[in-house]
C-alpha cells in the first residue's frame, strides 16, 4: 500500500504531539495547556449561540475577532491575520516567505514543528547552537542571508529575549523575514507587535491556546505589515478560505473583551511558576529562568527519564525529550498550586 504515498509522505519523520492519554485520570503537566478554564464569557456565549447558524459557513476574513484583537492591542485590521491556530499560521509562512531550497535560520533546541516544516517545504535548515546556558546570541542573528524563525520565549527551555534583542535582529537583516513565535509571550515577556510598524520584515505570532486558555478551540493570531498578512492570505486561499469555525470565532472574541480575566489567569500561573522554581531549586534541580507556562529542569543526581517514567507511574504526565543535548531534562507545565504542589511531593519522594 506505500505504493499510493508520495516520496515526501514516506520519509518525512512528524511532529510528536504531547500524549494525551485515556486509560487513567491524570494530572496532565505535559502539553502546556492552561490550568484554569477559559472566561465564563465564552463559556455564555458558546451556550447561548445560535444553532442553526452552524448550517452556514463562517466568515472567511473572520472580521469580528480582528476587530477585537485591534482594539486590544491598538492596531490596525489590515495588519491581523487570524489562523487555525498558531502552528497553521507558521506552516503558511512557511510557504509564504520562502522559496524551494532557500535557507531557514532558527536555534538548534527550540520547538521542533519548524524543522519538520522545513523537510516537508524542502527548505536548508540552518539550526544556530544556543550557548551552554540554553540562551541565543542575538551576534549570531546578525546580518543573516534569508530568513529567521526564534520562539519568544524558547522552547522547551522557556527563556526569554528582551525587546530590545528582538529589535538588534530586526533591524540587522532588513531584507530578509523575521518570524517570532510569541505562543507564551504573556507569561513574562513584551511582545514584538510593538515593533512591526517600524520593520516591515517583522512578524508576530501568538495563540489563544495558553494565556487565554483556548487550546481546544484552535486559534492563533500573527501582526505584521500588510504586504506580509496579504502573503498569507494568499496561502490561506489556496488551500481553505473557512479555516475558523464559528464557535472558534465567537469564544476568541469573548476571550479578547474579557482582558480582567485574562490578566488574572496568566498572574495566577505566573506567581504559581516563580514559587515551584523555587522549590526545586532546593531540591537540586537546575532551573532556567522559565518566562512561559512551563519550567525546563534537570537534577543533578536523577536521570530525566527516570523521572519522567515515575511521574507517569504516579499519574503525573510531564514532557521528556529523548534528544541530544536535552535527554537530561524534563518539561513541566505549570498546573494549579493544587496540582504542583502534588508533583513536588512525589518529585521530593522520587529523588529520595
Amino acid at each position: 500500500m506505500s505504493d499510493f504515498l508520495s516520496n515526501k509522505a514516506k520519509s518525512i519523520e512528524p511532529y510528536t504531539p504531547g500524549e494525551q492519554p485515556k486509560d487513567k485520570k491524570y494530572i496532565k503537566l505535559n502539553t502546556n495547556e492552561s490550568p484554569y478554564p477559559p472566561s465564563n464569557a465564552v463559556k455564555k456565549i458558546i451556550t447561548e449561540s445560535n444553532f442553526d447558524d452552524l448550517r452556514l459557513y463562517p466568515d472567511p476574513n473572520v472580521s469580528d475577532l480582528k476587530k477585537e484583537i485591534s482594539k486590544f492591542y491598538n492596531i490596525n485590521e489590515k495588519n491581523i491575520f487570524i489562523g487555525n491556530g498558531s502552528d497553521e499560521i507558521l506552516a503558511f509562512s512557511f510557504m509564504a516567505f520562502f522559496n524551494k531550497g532557500d535557507k531557514i535560520y532558527y536555534p538548534n533546541i527550540t520547538y521542533s514543528f519548524y524543522s519538520v516544516y522545513s523537510k516537508l517545504f524542502d527548505l536548508k535548515e540552518v539550526q544556530i547552537p544556543l550557548k551552554d546556558d540554553f540562551t541565543i546570541d542575538i551576534n549570531d542573528y546578525k546580518n543573516l542571508n534569508s530568513g529567521i524563525f526564534i520562539a519568544n520565549p524558547n522552547a522547551p527551555t522557556g527563556l526569554l529575549l528582551s525587546l530590545s534583542q528582538i529589535e538588534e535582529i530586526a533591524s540587522t537583516n532588513k531584507n530578509h523575514i523575521i518570524v517570532i513565535d510569541e505562543a507564551y509571550i504573556d507569561f513574562g515577556g513584551e511582545s514584538a507587535y510593538k515593533l512591526t510598524e517600524k520593520y516591515n520584515n517583522l512578524l508576530v505570532i501568538q495563540t489563544f491556546s495558553k494565556s487565554r486558555a483556548l487550546a481546544g478551540m484552535r486559534l492563533g493570531f500573527a501582526i505584521g505589515n500588510e504586504y506580509l498578512i496579504q502573503g498569507l492570505k494568499n496561502i490561506k486561499y489556496s488551500f481553505n478560505s473557512y479555516t475558523i469555525n464559528r464557535l472558534s470565532i465567537l469564544a476568541g472574541i469573548e476571550a479578547m473583551k474579557d482582558k480582567a480575566y485574562f490578566e488574572e489567569s496568566v498572574n495566577k500561573v505566573i506567581n504559581t511558576r516563580e514559587k515551584t522554581k523555587v522549590i526545586l531549586k532546593e531540591l537540586g534541580f537546575i532551573v532556567p529562568d522559565s518566562k512561559s507556562n512551563f519550567l525546563f529542569i534537570s537534577h543533578k543526581n536523577k536521570f530525566a527519564e527516570d523521572i519522567y517514567i515515575k511521574l507517569r507511574e504516579e499519574g503525573i504526565l510531564v514532557r521528556y525529550f529523548k534528544t541530544r543535548l536535552i535527554d537530561n531534562y524534563i518539561r513541566v507545565t505549570i498546573g494549579t498550586d493544587e496540582e504542583m504542589n502534588i508533583f513536588i511531593e512525589k518529585i521530593k519522594e522520587i529523588i529520595k
